[in-house]
């Protein structure tokens, strides 16, 4: 599994266009562009604990929506299948081998 950060990093790629204007922003500055909570809470003038509700909040609704879409997961599976494919390919693999990668990632969609 995926540490927490770079999770919410892969899940705020996918599901960002799902978030308010202010859960993107929150959610950019304190993950991708590291800002402390007290820098956020002073950016928007609010209190820390109104940017820690809001960020908890988001990485919930994150993972709400992981669970029924399922667009990380299923990246990582296509991800690890055109690796094998690749891997495959380099080694020089049957044309049943490889049928059977390209029948997989088609499958997933």
């Amino acid at each position: 599994m995926l540490d927490k950060t770079l999770r919410m990093n892969f899940l705020f790629d996918f599901y960002q266009s799902l978030l308010t204007p202010k859960q993107r922003k929150y959610m950019w500055l304190y993950y991708l562009d590291d800002f402390s909570l007290g820098e956020i809470a002073e950016e928007f003038e609010v209190s820390r604990q109104a940017v820690y509700d809001n960020i908890k909040r988001t990485e919930a609704m994150l993972e709400e929506y992981e669970q029924k879409l399922q667009l990380l997961e299923k990246f990582e599976k296509r991800s690890a299948l055109i690796a094998q494919l690749k891997e495959a390919a380099k080694s020089n693999a049957t044309p049943e081998e490889m049928t059977e990668l390209i029948d997989s990632l088609e499958k997933l969609d």
